[in-house]
């Protein structure tokens, strides 16, 4: 994903949002090499919640509200306590 310094035009043009697809993709790749017996424990459900982070914050942004968009945001957010909690139990 290229760094972005002009006006932004899309949630692609968000350094929150590309920052959250290289920590998604970071994540597939550190779970990929997890047990397989947690493929649909623990794997899955930071594979989830990492999708999760990105999605909202492109939704938020989509939705043309500020407020709506802070809304997403939070939800991100909430996404990343997730996967810290997860990585924890993982540990």
């Amino acid at each position: 994903m290229q760094e972005y310094s002009g006006k932004i035009r899309s949630f692609k043009d968000l350094k929150v949002w590309q920052r959250s697809m290289k920590l998604a993709e970071t994540l597939y790749k550190i779970t990929h090499q997890f047990p397989k017996e947690e493929l649909y424990g623990i794997t899955a459900q930071i594979r989830k919640a990492a999708v999760s982070v990105p999605s909202n914050i492109a939704e938020g942004f989509a939705r043309g509200h500020r407020g709506e968009y802070k809304q997403f945001l939070y939800v991100s957010l909430g996404s990343c306590a997730e996967i810290t909690t997860q990585l924890i139990l993982a540990t």
